[in-house]
This record gives C-alpha cells, sequence and structure tokens, in this order.
C-alpha cells in the first residue's frame, strides 16, 4: 500500500488507535462511535485515495480525510465540554489533527504540482 510510507497515514492512524482505546469503556455508545468513527475514516480514506489512479480521485479522497478531520476536532471539542475528555489530553488531540489538516494540505498541493507538471 501507497499509504504506508506517507507520515500523515502514520500519524492518523496512531492518533485513531489511541482514541479507540481511550474509549474503549465508553458507555455512551452514540458519541463513542461518532466520534472513533470520524478518527478512523481519516487514515481509511488517504489509503483509499492513494490507491487511486487518477491525482483527481487521489484528491478527492484527501478531502475527504480532511473534513473527518475536521468532525473529529470538533467531537473533541464537545467531548471536553461535556467532561468525556480530559482537557489536556483532548487539546493534544485537537494538535493532532490541525497537525495532520496542514500535513493532508501539504500532500494536496504537491499532488497538485505533480498533475500539473
Amino acid at each position: 500500500m501507497k499509504c504506508e510510507k506517507l507520515d500523515v497515514w502514520k500519524k492518523s492512524a496512531r492518533l485513531s488507535a489511541n482514541v479507540y482505546k481511550a474509549f474503549r469503556d465508553c458507555r455512551d455508545f452514540g458519541f463513542r462511535d461518532q466520534i472513533t468513527r470520524a478518527g478512523l475514516s481519516i487514515p481509511s480514506n488517504i489509503a483509499e485515495g492513494m490507491e487511486k489512479e487518477s491525482i483527481k480521485e487521489q484528491l478527492r479522497f484527501l478531502d475527504i480525510a480532511k473534513g473527518s478531520a475536521a468532525e473529529f476536532a470538533t467531537q473533541t471539542y464537545i467531548g471536553m465540554d461535556i467532561g468525556y475528555i480530559d482537557k489536556k489530553e483532548g487539546k493534544r488531540w485537537i494538535d493532532e489533527a490541525d497537525h495532520i489538516l496542514s500535513m493532508l494540505s501539504k500532500l494536496k498541493n504537491s499532488l497538485n504540482k505533480n498533475r500539473n507538471t
């Protein structure tokens, strides 16, 4: 898989695993399902996109991954507000999501440059 070489995929997959571990015992199944699915969607869409043949399709899946990262950050803010997520841990997750968003933007820019040359 091409994605395994990408730092952004590695970072987002690690974040997703950490979120799953943190919510292992959460009894609010709706919230747990939503935040873990958003976290899982980030590396999954990176992986799916990188296996596409056309750069246009790759870019589309990276956009979806960006949306999932923003969704994850939003749910983390809400989780902190309602006491499901420790504020220090939540801040760390939000910082990671922001870094992932930045990495995805840079990857998209790189793919666009390759497409235009």
